[in-house]
């Protein structure tokens, strides 16, 4: 059907259809301007300027219950010159919904893509179906400013299809009752070994004083890679996810060293009670709400996790203090600092559908858009929202939410849609997120990429999350004791046999193919 982008533009454009499933609305196509203000676009249509106001549709993922209200999207449809019509999929059916569109060509201006290892969105970015945008980048400030490495890694087969959702690269360490510290006398941990000693410590010297053998030392969930296992990893230097030699090698993380040091570290823990023993059952919240009421002392995953604990603490363990540690390394062997990057620091992809962006003019118009969501003002109110009635602010630019239920409501959707998480002047007061937010940007000198996150592998496509059951089960087993080294080796066998040799080859094969170095 006939849709108008810009109000006094000249050009009509056909759109398409929303995401029935998405809510059935009508989309406006958008129409934009090309290579300057009144020249024409590189494909010889007629150009409009960049600076008129559009209407851009956006199929987009929703993290929260509902989608925000309040008048947010008015400030920034204003900074962006811009009308916005989402149409939001819950991030609990995003794979369906997206799977669907795609199949059914029922797409927006722009489609946030999150699930970039799924097969179906592969598929579909490398068929053509969507606009290669790293020729464009350079025309705008923000984009401009995307680093070589995280172009790399949000491209397929060597192209990128969409600007990159940038994550902090990463984001995880040790969060520890430095109050419990003080009380068993020791210090903040520096190495592998300072860390298990601090977990038997919190176990058996009663560091909440309340003359009951009811602490542990560590409190884990059922992740193997959000949870404790992937950031102890890093500190043994296991790689991530894959490890490529000079000459092009692929070794996945399982078969290092590294991995296996790991596991026996992790079994330590288990095996002598200093983390819960019910780990591999515990879901996140179950995790968080334990160390809150003062069960356990050290906690893995991200470090901006810390504020929340600290909150869910209140009228519980009110004289508790946190530390935050990024810096563990393996005792007596001389070990280089590392950190595991989440997804090479991608958070996915906002793709644009040529059946919704006819052309360069259009493209180059919603490019300014995603463009001008990076600027200060614009993040700011997708973070924090409207100053004076979300948040205040002092001289430092320290935020401070005023009512969190409201922020709640009419801010937090937005949050995700932010093309970039980090670098910004504005910040939470917290002192905790002040302190994880320094931490996180240090950790970014030692994160370790996945060399393979780009790479194509049919055969992981495929059977990719049954192959990794076989580790992930064997991984656990051997933890809690099982299975032993050489049933572990047994299961990365298994791995190979079932499919995984055929993994490795052809990453190997497309990474010649593509010339990573």
């Amino acid at each position: 059907m006939s849709a108008r982008w810009l109000r006094t533009a000249v050009v009509l454009l056909c759109g398409a259809l929303l995401v029935s499933a998405c809510g059935g609305g009508t989309g406006n196509g958008g129409s934009s301007g090309a290579g300057g203000n009144g020249q024409s676009g590189g494909d010889g249509t007629a150009a409009i300027d960049l600076n008129q106001k559009a209407t851009i549709t956006w199929l987009n993922v929703l993290h929260t219950a509902s989608p925000p209200s309040g008048p947010v999207l008015e400030q920034i449809q204003e900074l962006t010159n811009t009308e916005i019509k989402f149409s939001w999929v819950p991030d609990a059916s995003k794979e369906e919904r997206i799977n669907t569109a795609l199949a059914s060509d029922s797409l927006s201006d722009i489609v946030t893509l999150t699930i970039l290892d799924n097969s179906s969105v592969r598929s579909a970015l490398k068929s053509g179906m969507f606009w290669e945008v790293e020729p464009y980048l350079d025309e705008f400030p923000n984009l401009q400013a995307i680093s070589e490495d995280t172009r790399r890694s949000a491209s397929i087969g060597g192209k990128l299809y969409g600007i990159p959702l940038q994550k902090d690269l990463a984001r995880n360490g040790v969060v520890i009752r430095k109050d419990w510290l003080d009380k068993v006398g020791l210090e903040v941990p520096k190495t592998t070994d300072e860390l298990m000693q601090v977990a038997k410590a919190f176990t058996e010297q009663d560091p909440d004083g309340n003359g009951v053998n009811d602490t542990t030392g560590f409190v884990d969930r059922n992740d193997l890679i959000y949870g404790a296992f992937k950031t102890l990893g890093s500190y043994f230097g296991t790689p991530n996810i894959w490890q490529v030699s000079e000459d092009g090698k692929m070794t996945p993380e399982f078969e290092t060293e590294g991995y296996l040091q790991t596991l026996s570290f992790m079994k330590e823990l288990y095996d002598n009670g200093y983390i819960n023993q019910d780990f591999a059952v515990t879901a996140k919240t179950d995790q968080q709400e334990k160390f809150a009421q003062g069960k356990a002392g050290i906690y893995v995953g991200a470090l901006f996790d810390s504020k929340n604990l600290k909150n869910l603490s209140k009228g519980i363990q009110d004289h508790m203090e946190l530390v935050l540690v990024n810096d563990i390394t393996v005792t007596g062997n001389d070990s280089e600092r590392a950190i595991w990057a989440a997804n090479n620091g991608i958070g996915g992809l906002l793709a644009f559908p040529k059946s919704e962006v006819k052309n360069e003019a259009e493209l180059k118009r919603i490019l300014k858009f995603v463009n001008d969501l990076m600027n200060e003002e614009v993040y700011a109110l997708m973070t924090y929202g409207i100053q004076d009635v979300h948040y205040t602010v002092d001289d430092a630019q320290a935020a401070t939410i005023i009512d969190s239920d409201v922020w709640k409501q009419e801010v937090q959707p937005f949050a995700a849609s932010r093309p970039k998480e980090s670098g910004f002047q504005i910040h939470d007061a917290d002192p905790l997120k002040v302190e994880a937010d320094k931490l996180i940007a240090e950790n970014a000198s030692y994160a370790v990429l996945n060399p393979a996150y780009s790479l194509e592998s049919e055969t992981f496509n495929t059977q990719g999350s049954e192959l990794q059951k076989i580790i992930t089960d064997a991984t656990y087993q051997y933890i809690l004791g099982k299975i032993d080294a050489d049933g572990f080796k047994a299961a990365v066998e298994n791995w190979k046999k079932s499919g995984g040799s055929k993994i490795i080859s052809e990453y190997e094969a497309e990474y010649q193919e593509i010339g990573r170095e």
